[in-house]
């Protein structure tokens, strides 16, 4: 999303972007719970964040500035983050991939808060060809170049099978696209200047799948040997019946 900020502001770190929707939300709750103030001690406290860390962050987004004794003024918070998060802006993208998860995404309605909007998709099955989904309509993908080129699409979402998305990639890239939303668990090779934001599911699956192995392990419990176990005394119940 593109912010309304002077671009001439030292560029912010992914790190503080990434918990920038968190401290919204916070925000937007307290304000709709009727609280007019709030201090970076008070955010970090309901977030469980390091308080250092959340001050740093807050300078960074907020023209107007926390103010001795009474803090934030969370109205003008919300309004400058919402301006540094570019949700003022309607950001336009086209989705590549019609499947399940294709979709899905074209169906949800959430985007709309962040300023993103999915004008339209494109997928190689003439099935789903004429389809709507939240009243995104696919269209064939030898239309994909020509049609976001004329719409003047920058955002691109990519949501077709791993060994699809590279030639994909090639083509939003050809037509002007300059981020790419990635979903296919493949790494996508793109010229200087284009941003690509992997969202690999598989991998975070596996990172979960990892922490729960360390943690059995460390707590000396085998999570298979234990399930075996209880369907094992399961069925002796049932024999005893």
């Amino acid at each position: 999303m593109m912010s309304t900020r002077d671009s001439s502001i030292t560029p912010i770190s992914n790190q503080t972007v990434k918990r920038i929707p968190f401290y919204l939300g916070y925000l937007q709750s307290a304000l709709a719970a009727g609280t007019e103030n709030t201090s970076a001690t008070v955010i970090a406290r309901a977030l469980n964040l390091n308080e250092v860390q959340v001050r740093k962050d807050l300078a960074a987004v907020s023209q107007s500035g926390g103010r001795p004794r009474t803090g934030y003024v969370i109205k003008d918070l919300v309004s400058d983050i919402e301006d540094f998060l570019g949700l003022n802006n309607n950001d336009e993208a086209v989705l590549v991939g019609a499947g399940h998860l294709g979709k899905a995404l074209l169906s949800y309605k959430g985007f709309d808060e962040y300023g993103l909007k999915i004008v339209a998709g494109f997928d190689s099955d003439e099935a789903a060809m004429g389809m709507e989904y939240n009243e995104k309509m696919i269209f064939p993908l030898n239309k994909l170049v020509d049609l976001t080129k004329r719409l003047n699409i920058r955002i691109g979402i990519i949501t077709v099978p791993a060994g699809a998305a590279q030639g994909v990639c090639d083509m939003l890239v050809e037509a002007g696209c300059l981020a790419i939303w990635n979903f296919a668990p493949v790494h996508l090779n793109v010229p200087e200047g284009i941003m690509v934001q992997n969202e690999n599911m598989a991998a975070s699956l596996l990172l979960l799948s990892r922490h729960l192995q360390e943690h059995f392990s460390h707590e000396g419990i085998q999570g298979k040997t234990e399930w075996e176990e209880i369907l094992e005394s399961g069925s002796a119940l049932d024999g005893q019946r």
